[in-house]
């Protein structure tokens, strides 16, 4: 009996991986074709007309994107697992929303913060993360797990902390790694280069 069960518990998983957590390649957004990008089907997007991909991006299993004010992610950023994009708070509303009962609604308005956000090319964020309205994150850079970012922040910039505070470069790690992957290194300076010929990137 014990094998049974252990065989159709096995069965089941499988199946229900296929189904529903499988990632496959091709998206789009805004009119565009994304071929080479993917979004887990655990992934709940609000707003998705307010959301801007570039191709070739990966959101990961569980995450939370909530786009009303405008959430655009450059292209090759994965955003892991856990992860909260939320481009508006009601956090000051609510303590005022039983007073507004029965207000015009226009009067609440100023209570919510909107503003957008962006994510720049070639970023990782770091699983439990959560990325508030308003913030930007430059190309490159790394958003380590459990961080809450609120903000502008520059290119290549590690952050880490609640709030998070820039606390390295990842030109730096890059630049170590790289010595012992020099058959990588093409690949990242054209790149940088793209990035230099837009102006976009020192």
């Amino acid at each position: 009996m014990t094998g049974i069960r252990t065989w159709a518990n096995r069965l089941r998983r499988r199946l229900w991986h296929v189904l529903f957590f499988r990632m496959l390649f091709g998206e789009r957004s805004q009119g565009q074709n994304l071929p080479q990008t993917r979004i887990s089907p655990s992934t709940c997007i609000e707003h998705e007309k307010s959301l801007q991909l570039q191709d070739d991006v990966f959101v990961g299993h569980f995450n939370f994107i909530e786009a009303s004010s405008g959430v655009s992610i450059g292209r090759g950023t994965q955003v892991t697992n856990f992860v909260s994009i939320i481009s508006h708070s009601t956090h000051r509303s609510v303590r005022v929303a039983a007073q507004l009962s029965g207000f015009d609604v226009s009067e609440a308005a100023s209570s919510v913060i909107r503003a957008p956000i962006a994510i720049g090319e070639r970023c990782f964020i770091g699983p439990h993360s959560t990325i508030e309205a308003g913030t930007t994150i430059g190309h490159g850079s790394l958003v380590a797990a459990h961080s809450r970012v609120r903000g502008e922040f520059p290119d290549f910039a590690v952050l880490a902390g609640s709030p998070a505070r820039v606390v390295g470069d990842t030109r730096e790690a890059d630049a170590r790694w790289l010595a012992s992957h020099p058959n990588l290194r093409a690949a990242y300076d054209l790149w940088r280069a793209k990035l230099a010929e837009r102006g976009e990137s020192p």
